[in-house]
């Protein structure tokens, strides 16, 4: 693939929306903080869910419904039409949807009409490209040898279309935006569900052949980062995705990282999980390994325990391991008493008197990475007077969510295997 641009940049960065954000087109102002919480967090339980025991299809196919948090702009096709998507780790193939529609959801934007685009061409059936989906997602209309996906998600909501390539383009922060021709992406006209109407569909970010990131590959130098403001679900804070070589700092002293491992579904990040310290007390961390086709194996600190994933709100922590972790934090909490969720979504939660609460520093360590987490990173306000550690218990894979990563500039180095931690201000100007 080339990158067509005057500059041929190798980096470029672009601003991330937070469904919640006054900048986006699902905000409503109606709602408290609170309600946005909530419902963000039953999003996590509902999104988690597929990353478990599911054939291989649905394990492949990101995103549940609108569950995702952060949207993106691109445009594709020749004119260039406008598209507004989920931008999600967690999936790969990267679609929209198409006219001429067989069922489309509704949505608030143009759909894209394949047949008005110059440079929109469908793959055919025997090509490599097709081939990358699984066998459960693809198909083949003979008569005209175009390759078909079919993608089902745990919420009951489908995609279903054509596999073709098309240019598309990412506005890039600095200025014009960048054109890549030939990327191979869904042209859904079959869609259903629970998806959300502002959004176009999905920009898969994950490890997998069709998303992305690895179609770019090269073009970017294999590497990305995301900075995800604390402040952009509720006021102006703005949080960026940066593609490309200057990405990830080099040489920056604050910055940690840890080993990605490779497993299958490839789509999925995954990193080790050691142990989390809660002020001084270290607990080794003793996940079960995920492998969604077998029942899983214990032993301490496995390889690939746990998947980093943008689109999760809330991390997810084995229960067995969190039941310990959470005794640890309740005896450090000081100021307030212990007492239930309200919504019974979270499982630790807080309540002040008079007093000031107190809480304990959390450290997480990854393999070669202690990641410190700041009051933010693992707890929520819910009220004036109530606070609840923002992470849960799972009988199902492990999941380090997006609040335990605000404020860090989070960088993947696809070709050295590696994630970085660099703590930073995302709410910052960030164009790098």
């Amino acid at each position: 693939m080339t990158l067509s641009s005057s500059t041929n940049p190798k980096h470029f960065t672009v601003e991330l929306i937070h469904r919640d954000s006054p900048h986006s087109p699902l905000y409503n102002p109606q709602t408290t903080v609170t309600d946005r919480l909530n419902a963000a967090f039953l999003r996590s339980i509902s999104r988690s869910r597929r990353f478990s025991h599911q054939t291989q299809t649905d394990l492949q196919s990101g995103l549940i419904g609108a569950g995702g948090e952060f949207f993106m702009n691109i445009t594709i096709g020749t004119p260039p039409t406008n598209v507004l998507a989920i931008a999600d780790t967690g999936s790969d193939l990267t679609w929209v949807q198409c006219k001429p529609c067989q069922q489309c959801y509704k949505e608030n934007g143009p759909i894209f009409d394949k047949e008005k685009s110059s440079s929109y061409k469908n793959e055919p059936c025997n090509s490599r490209n097709c081939n990358a989906l699984t066998t459960n997602e693809r198909g083949c209309d003979e008569a005209k040898d175009v390759c078909k996906y079919r993608y089902s998600y745990g919420d009951q909501s489908f995609t279903k279309g054509d596999v073709a390539t098309e240019t598309i383009s990412i506005g890039s922060a600095s200025g014009s935006p960048v054109s890549f021709p030939g990327t191979v992406f869904g042209c859904g006209y079959n869609n259903g569900g629970n998806f959300d109407e502002t959004g176009s569909g999905i920009i898969g970010l994950g490890g997998g052949q069709l998303s992305l990131i690895s179609q770019l590959g090269s073009s970017i130098s294999n590497k990305f980062s995301y900075c995800l403001s604390h402040k952009s679900s509720t006021m102006n804070g703005t949080s960026v995705i940066n593609l490309g070589t200057s990405s990830i700092p080099s040489g920056a002293s604050s910055m940690i990282s840890t080993p990605l491992v490779d497993k299958e579904p490839q789509t999925y990040y995954y990193l080790t999980l050691e142990a989390i310290s809660v002020g001084n007390t270290k607990i080794p961390y003793t996940g079960m390994t995920y492998y969604p086709n077998d029942d899983g194996v214990s032993s301490a600190a496995t390889k690939g325990n746990i998947i980093i994933d943008s689109g999760t709100t809330l991390t997810l922590l084995e229960s067995g391991f969190y039941d310990r972790f959470g005794a640890a934090v309740e005896e450090s909490v000081t100021g307030a008493k212990r007492v239930s969720d309200p919504q019974g979504l979270l499982s630790h939660c807080f309540k002040s008197g008079s007093a000031e609460i107190g809480l304990p520093e959390i450290t997480v360590h990854f393999t070669g990475a202690d990641v410190r987490l700041s009051a933010l990173n693992a707890f929520v306000k819910m009220s004036e007077d109530m606070v609840c550690m923002s992470m849960i218990p799972t009988t199902e894979v492990a999941i380090f969510g997006n609040f335990a990563q605000m404020d860090f500039l989070v960088g993947y180095d696809l070709e050295a295997r590696r994630v970085s931690f660099q703590r930073m201000d995302c709410s910052a100007d960030l164009l790098m």
